[in-house]
């Protein structure tokens, strides 16, 4: 489990596409100390083992799922990542619940200046934007964030110069893909009252009339 509170900015050195998986070597600092193989690191949102460190760089493998759900099959050497260790057990929520399961993906379409802050508008299918709600929270490329606007086809989020600073979000540009994971409370409310085999079109009914005639 993670918080989407990044840890460091860490460097690709080397991303090996093979047949049916394909493995990362990736460069950073503070994300490895005290960490052992076998460990969980979030790559820009993606929960990856670390399998083998080398010095300053660790390695993780990446399968074919992972690259057809996420932005990182578009990783190459030289790219710049998100980095995040799993939450110890007596660690923060700086942020919220992530798992880095990542849902799918998203493309910005405008980034705009505001003052001190940026926004971004990031369109998304679907079946990702029905997770999302005006001020709940989202993981765009592993930074926990706080939804600010959302409409039928996207939504905005608005950071400040610390998570600029902090994070990649200031490198992307308007057609660029992200990693989305919506709220998992979310996800397992709609699992528990709805009953199984609901359809797409009957989940999309759900709305906070219905939420509050079922106790939520």
């Amino acid at each position: 489990m993670f918080t989407g509170i990044i840890e460091e900015i860490g460097s690709v050195k080397t991303f090996r596409r093979g047949g049916s998986s394909s493995f990362l070597r990736i460069q950073a600092e503070k994300v490895l100390e005290n960490t052992q193989i076998g460990d969980s690191i979030a790559v820009n949102g993606v929960c990856l083992t670390v399998t083998a460190i080398d010095g300053g760089i660790f390695q993780a493998d990446v399968m074919n799922e992972t690259i057809a759900r996420s932005s990182l099959g578009g990783l190459g050497s030289g790219s710049m990542v998100n980095l995040e260790r799993a939450m110890a057990a007596n660690g923060r929520f700086g942020g919220h619940i992530v798992s880095g399961h990542i849902d799918g993906t998203g493309e910005i379409t405008a980034i705009k200046k505001d003052g001190i802050a940026t926004w971004y508008t990031i369109s998304a299918d679907a079946d990702i934007l029905r997770y999302i709600v005006e001020k709940g929270s989202v993981a765009i490329d592993g930074v926990s964030l706080t939804v600010a606007k959302v409409d039928e086809t996207g939504f905005s989020v608005s950071i400040i110069p610390h998570t600029a600073a902090n994070t990649i979000l200031p490198t992307k540009k308007v057609g660029d893909r992200v990693n989305l994971e919506n709220d998992i409370i979310g996800k397992y409310v709609e699992k528990l009252i709805l009953p199984r085999n609901t359809s797409a079109a009957e989940k999309s009914r759900i709305d906070m009339r219905f939420l509050a005639e079922n106790g939520f």
